[in-house]
């Protein structure tokens, strides 16, 4: 059988640190390609918190997984099309963003996976096979073996799920958006606090009682950022493009300004 690789799936399965890089303000393919040079692992392709496109986010992950990057989407909502449509265009996982019960999580799983793991459609050939055509069944286990899902924990009440979401079966990773998680908490950019911590504590626990893997999103201080992966956070949203341009372009505006 052909094989499919995942390099950010495989490296997690080692128990190694999977660095991604969002994506907020690239809209041309050659983003993966500068990214994996950057010395990032994966590409958080995210359609969730700015106005990027289906067409776009999948020319991106097309070039990314050429470029051997991981192109990860993360969809805005939980309709079946979302997901689909992204991996069908080639995506190599998909980040459900605000899942806080098991039930849910099973639900989207299934838009994800071909039968009998989940009842996405199948289609003809993908990208990620470079458009070869292979019977369907080797297809589909293929491409199930291949996919990464990414579940996000962003409240309470999905902290308080974490064992039964980490036991779906098809999940992949269980990955805490601390941003949010804050805000629902009610301490708001509070990253350090003992309530965040002890969040962080519970999925862990429930990632290694079924051998999922634990993520991090949200905190980019590396001090900070060292907490949480010393307690165990293997899948690691690192920044984002608009952050980095940012913060080189104000570093070069002071240093010429104060030149005059």
């Amino acid at each position: 059988m052909p094989e499919l690789k995942n390099l950010t799936k495989e490296k997690l399965a080692k128990g190694e640190l999977a660095l991604g890089v969002g994506l907020r303000q690239a809209r041309s393919a050659d983003i993966g390609k500068a990214m994996k040079t950057a010395g990032f692992d994966w590409l958080f392709i995210d359609m969730e918190h700015n106005a990027m496109d289906i067409d776009i986010a999948t020319q991106i992950a097309v070039a990314g997984q050429d470029a051997g990057i991981t192109p990860i989407v993360r969809v805005p909502g939980f309709e079946h099309h979302l997901a689909a449509r992204a991996l069908d265009g080639g995506a190599q996982g998909i980040v459900f963003p605000h899942v806080d019960d098991a039930e849910t999580a099973a639900r989207l799983i299934s838009y994800c996976r071909y039968p009998p793991h989940g009842k996405r459609s199948m289609t003809g050939a993908l990208p990620q096979l470079d458009f070869k055509s292979y019977p369907y069944g080797e297809t589909a286990k293929m491409v199930n073996d291949a996919t990464l899902i990414v579940i996000m924990l962003e409240t309470p009440e999905a902290i308080a799920n974490a064992d039964k979401i980490a036991a779906v079966p098809g999940v992949d990773v269980l990955l805490i958006g601390t941003n949010d998680l804050c805000m629902e908490m009610g301490i708001p950019g509070e990253f350090m606090h003992e309530r965040v911590q002890d969040a962080y504590k519970t999925m862990i626990a429930a990632c290694k009682a079924h051998g999922k893997v634990p993520g991090m999103g949200g905190i980019y201080a590396p001090d900070q950022m060292k907490t949480y992966i010393d307690l165990g956070a293997r899948m690691i949203l690192s920044g984002s493009d608009f952050a980095f341009m940012m913060k080189g372009a104000r570093e070069q505006a002071a240093a010429v300004r104060a030149l005059g």
